[in-house]
């Protein structure tokens, strides 16, 4: 045998090699149009397992994002309500598709996202002058989920650095086909959003689609509170605050993985 045999074992200095990579890698700046609107309360407050809570106002916050991270182009989706836990304010994503099996995994395996293989696209156009149409979908297993259009407005003052929390449960399903393989672990993944380009979405239109994998449909636009356009770069670190009993999350685990029922 000759040469290195690449599935072995790597070493402790190509570990170190591979991690110090990635905390010294330059802010990735992405095109994504962002729609926050009010929904029903009950429905808020039916999606989120214990020990969340609803948070102020019963907000929908669907995110739809081109992005070139390290020579690859993807389309990364964002679907979450609004969510508290011990008094600390945040949001719960019920699906985050991705158009690349890396962006996928990574995500779901580390964090616990709830990130499934799916179509997400962002269209804007000719040049992006003021009046331009713009277009954005998030989609899966032929149905378009999130739909966005409009026309952009002129540019706005971008807004300050802000940090946030999302909520994610991690865990993986038992062998057996029963329950959890341990208790899920509550995260909490901190992210620090910078914007550095921002306009308005004018005469746009929030359109959810109906699906039995994915029913965003079941969160209605009830009163649209924003929709833009941006470019945008994200910072996120988790923690695992706690673990939580399995029998609050298994009724909540078709969030994560599709029922092959329908």
């Amino acid at each position: 045998m000759t040469g290195r045999i690449r599935y072995g074992a790597r070493s402790d200095e190509e570990r170190r090699a591979a991690l110090l990579r990635r905390e010294e890698a330059p802010p990735v700046w992405s095109e994504a149009v962002n729609a926050v609107w009010e929904t029903d309360p009950e429905a808020v407050a039916a999606v989120l397992p214990r020990p969340l809570q609803p948070g102020e106002r019963p907000l929908v916050r669907a995110t739809i994002t081109r992005v070139e991270m390290a020579g690859m182009v993807f389309g990364a989706g964002y679907f979450a309500v609004s969510a508290r836990h011990e008094g600390e304010a945040g949001e719960y994503p019920l699906l985050m598709p991705m158009t690349s099996e890396r962006a996928m995994t990574g995500g779901r395996e580390t964090f616990g996202e709830p990130k499934k293989m799916g179509t997400v696209e962002v269209a804007v156009e000719g040049d992006g002058g003021t009046g331009a149409a713009v277009t954005a979908v998030m989609a899966r297993l032929g149905v378009d989920l999130v739909s966005v259009s409009g026309r952009l407005g002129d540019p706005v003052e971008p807004p300050p650095e802000r940090t946030k929390k999302d909520f994610y449960f991690k865990f993986l399903l038992d062998p057996s086909g029963k329950g959890f393989d341990e208790e899920p672990a509550l995260v909490h993944c901190t992210k620090v959003e910078r914007i550095r380009s921002i306009r308005p979405i004018e005469s746009g239109s929030v359109v959810l689609g109906d699906s039995p994998f994915d029913p965003v449909a079941d969160l209605p636009v009830v009163a649209m509170v924003e929709l833009t356009h941006q470019e945008r770069s994200t910072l996120q670190r988790g923690e695992i605050v706690t673990r939580v009993p399995s029998d609050w999350i298994l009724p909540f685990a078709h969030q994560r993985y599709d029922d092959p029922l329908p």
